[in-house]
């Protein structure tokens, strides 16, 4: 149902979800995700150009996400890179069928909509805090480390 386009920004946006505050470079994005990072590069341009991920070149430069994971939704993600559209008119422009889909388009309609009211009532958050579940693209031994600052920045 998605493309390999928007698998990978989902992966990518989870794995920024499990790293919040921190920069995550493209090549250990990458890495985690097992993105191919040539590849991994488009993806972040577009998820950056959608407002989803704030970027930083050079040494010490890396991604992080723009938002809160709690206020980033899957949809929006899922829509920075690819579609889900639902079907209201024949998409062969059948003059005969117009908005009274057949029953090919009427299904692929309804899977469309169950999708989207599945993916636009979760956020990233939903996504990474299921206690009881194994953690989005983590082998147990390899998680991410998530930096905690003193108050006086130390």
């Amino acid at each position: 149902m998605f493309s390999q386009t928007t698998e990978y920004a989902l992966r990518a946006m989870a794995w920024l979800a499990l790293s919040p505050g921190q920069l995550v470079s493209t090549t250990a994005l990458a890495q985690a995700t097992k993105v191919p990072e040539h590849y991994l590069a488009k993806v972040l341009q577009q998820l950056a150009a959608a407002g989803l991920v704030r970027g930083r070149r050079g040494v010490g430069g890396g991604y992080q996400l723009s938002r809160p994971a709690s206020q980033i939704t899957m949809t929006e993600v899922v829509r920075s890179t690819g579609r889900i559209e639902r079907i209201t008119v024949c998409p062969l422009g059948l003059s005969s069928h117009g908005t009274n889909l057949c029953p090919l388009h009427r299904m692929l309609d309804s899977v469309a909509k169950d999708a989207l009211a599945m993916l636009d009532g979760k956020t990233l958050a939903d996504l990474i805090d299921q206690p009881g579940m194994s953690t989005p693209l983590c082998d147990e031994r390899v998680r991410p480390v998530t930096l905690s600052l003193s108050a006086n920045g130390a």
